[in-house]
């Protein structure tokens, strides 16, 4: 479980095929490796990935078919900035929200309106997933909790402030670039749960 908080701005410094639709990706991040191991999760992109091995400031992690499909990272090459986050603790302040690391599918950058103080970014996202988002909820893109300031059928916007804007690479995505995104969980188990009453003949709330 992670937050949408990014910890750093890694970089690729390796990707290469293992199989027929797999990779093994290696990423420098010196602040998420001081106390990675064997095992940890780190979220790339807010794609949760599982560290293979550490070494010196560079952790490396299989990325499966499934995954390179479902995701931008497919198209992910050596030298390209990437959002990283380790896994949430028990202690941990959630200063998003509740993030899986589980992409729900890949949007991407339609416009950038830059403004004094912030920009506002709006970006496509496939119609199926429209249900989820609403304005003032939250969501998340490449790995960083948002909360949307407006809603189409098709698409949203938010506002980045400075700090995203240079903490993480929603600052240097240009339109058409494809983005990670992860749906609040709670709407999906709020939409399963009256689906089921639905199904059980219940009265479903208005």
């Amino acid at each position: 479980m992670f937050t949408g908080i990014v910890e750093e701005l890694g970089e690729v410094v390796g990707v290469t095929p293992t199989a027929e639709d797999s990779s093994l990706v290696a990423v420098r991040g010196p602040l998420v490796t001081s106390d990675a191991r064997h095992g940890d999760s780190i979220a790339v992109n807010g794609v949760c990935l599982t560290v293979v091995e550490v070494d010196g400031g560079v952790f490396t992690a299989d990325v499966m078919g499934e995954t390179l499909r479902r995701s931008a990272l497919g198209a992910l090459r050596t030298g390209d900035r990437v959002n990283l986050e380790r896994a949430a603790t028990l202690g941990s302040r959630l200063g998003g929200h509740l993030v899986q690391g589980h992409v729900d599918g890949v949007g991407e950058v339609l416009s950038r309106e830059p403004a004094p103080r912030w920009e506002t970014v709006r970006f496509r996202l496939p119609a199926a997933l429209s249900r989820y988002v609403v304005e003032k909820g939250s969501i998340t893109v490449d790995g960083v909790s948002l909360t949307v300031a407006e809603v189409g059928p098709d698409w949203f916007a938010v506002g980045l402030i400075p700090t995203t804007l240079s903490a993480t690479t929603l600052g240097t995505r240009s339109v058409g670039d494809p983005v990670n995104l992860e749906m609040d969980v709670l709407a999906k188990y709020v939409e399963r749960l009256l689906a089921g009453r639905a199904a059980d003949g219940a009265e479903v709330p208005a």
